[in-house]
């Protein structure tokens, strides 16, 4: 039976199962209750959500579940997601809900949950609130209708945006700087250009009208040519752009150049670095972040640890080995000594402190940077056996991994969600590493196929 919960909390299409309206309730119930059991007190819970018009009656639909629950909530209505989980620790909340399907399509929706650390759920309350779910018996559920206080949503989105202004933008000013921000239709649209303005920059904010259906549409952190081209156009000095729950960002330097979540990380490490602040002397990063980003910081006497994909196994490292910065090539970078969720905004102030105390601009910071080429090839299988269980496929992989030892690095994996292989391979010759790629490819199809 397929897991409700995946790595970012529970996501499909609104409407449809398990995000139909009576099992959110069921969920907002259930999760009321088990807070309830594990505190011994009544809960309280905050609730945020981005701009999808699917957005308010899947909101509307928790709250029914928590108030039957017989617990407490507030509402910060239109907020980022780690706007959410910072609202859940400073208010001392018990969990936070985030209504939001990040970087996916209008269509979909999720909801994920924090504790009051701004850690996500924890397993074993999953699993606790999965089987309450899959219970052939479920809790009565009074259909109320939930209002809005607008007042009130406005004074939690109003703490957040204080906390970065004054918290996290210490010694940094931006009057010298233009910006063009790309808010994605989203859950940024108001926030991300108040906080910038609020600082001196010279901000111009693009993709701030959301319809309910445009969260994400041509626009953000996953389509950034708009953008791209905005900062030439205006000779901008950066380019930000967030996703949907603007929990991560992706930057444009002023020749309109992309800058991925692997440079910010090398930039911020770096800068870092210098200032005896890298707790560790290393980077948390997950296998797909390009081995440039490795070599480039093992040339600076930096260590790069990798993980399986996945911000939350990503934070599960820094937690457990400690770090000061952690993140994917997407662009969700985490700081734990500052919040245990990854927030493009934080993300952002962190890079544009960099550029100003380094006098330097993006594209000099990322200089240092020399990306690997790349090559994936998807291969389809009829069963999944351990890999290295395969005689021919092990050879070939011990094969090809002394080939590439220090100059490259291939990764073999199966997808999670369909019957197939990824082989990726890097390496300094794109032509070199396509043939490896395929040589690896056809031995697979000869013994999984």
């Amino acid at each position: 039976m397929n897991k409700l919960f995946g790595t970012d909390g529970i996501r499909g299409e609104a409407g449809r199962y398990p995000l139909d309206e009576i099992t959110i309730e069921r969920f907002g119930y259930s999760l009321a209750t088990h807070l309830q059991k594990r505190s011994g007190h009544t809960p309280m819970i905050i609730l945020g959500r981005d701009t999808r018009e699917s957005g308010e009656w899947i909101e509307a639909a928790v709250i029914r579940g928590i108030l039957a629950a017989q617990a407490n909530y507030q509402s910060a209505g239109i907020i980022t997601t780690p706007g959410v989980a910072y609202l859940t620790r400073q208010l001392a909340a018990d969990a936070g809900i985030v209504i939001s399907a990040s970087h996916n399509p209008f269509q979909d929706n999720g909801l994920k949950v924090f504790s009051p650390s701004g850690q996500k759920l924890d397993e074993t309350m999953e699993q606790a609130i999965e089987s309450d779910l899959r219970a052939e018996s479920a809790p009565s559920i009074p259909q109320i209708d939930v209002r809005k206080n607008s007042e009130h949503e406005t004074s939690l989105q109003k703490k957040y945006l204080e906390f970065l202004q004054t918290e996290m933008c210490t010694g940094l000013v931006l009057s010298n700087y233009k910006l063009v921000l790309d808010c994605a239709n989203g859950a940024s649209h108001q926030l991300a250009p108040a906080l910038f303005r609020s600082l001196g920059a010279t901000v111009m904010a693009i993709h701030t009208d959301p319809t309910g259906r445009n969260i994400n549409l041509d626009c953000g952190a996953l389509h950034t040519e708009q953008l791209q081209a905005k900062v030439v156009e205006l000779q901008a000095d950066l380019g930000i752009a967030f996703d949907g729950d603007a929990d991560r960002a992706l930057f444009v330097d002023a020749q309109g150049n992309l800058v991925d979540g692997d440079q910010v990380l090398f930039i911020v490490a770096e800068y870092l670095a210098a200032h005896n602040q890298l707790d560790g002397n290393r980077v948390v990063a997950t296998v797909m972040s390009n081995l440039g980003l490795e070599l480039g910081l093992r040339q600076r006497g930096i260590d790069l640890v990798r993980t399986s994909v996945g911000d939350k196994y990503v934070l599960d490292e820094l937690l457990k080995n400690g770090g000061s910065i952690g993140g994917e090539q997407s662009g969700h970078v985490i700081f734990p000594n500052i919040s245990l969720a990854g927030d493009g905004m934080i993300t952002a102030l962190e890079v544009l402190r960099v550029m100003q105390d380094s006098a330097k601009s993006l594209a000099e910071l990322a200089s240092g940077f020399t990306r690997y080429p790349q090559v994936i090839i998807n291969v389809k299988v009829g069963s999944k056996p351990p890999l290295d269980s395969v005689a021919p496929v092990k050879a070939k992989m011990d094969k090809l991994n002394a080939e590439l030892e220090g100059n490259g690095r291939l990764l073999l994996r199966y997808s999670g969600t369909e019957n197939l292989a990824r082989v990726m391979i890097e390496g300094q010759d794109e032509a070199t590493i396509r043939a490896q790629a395929e040589a690896m490819a056809q031995t697979l199809r000869e013994c999984l196929s």
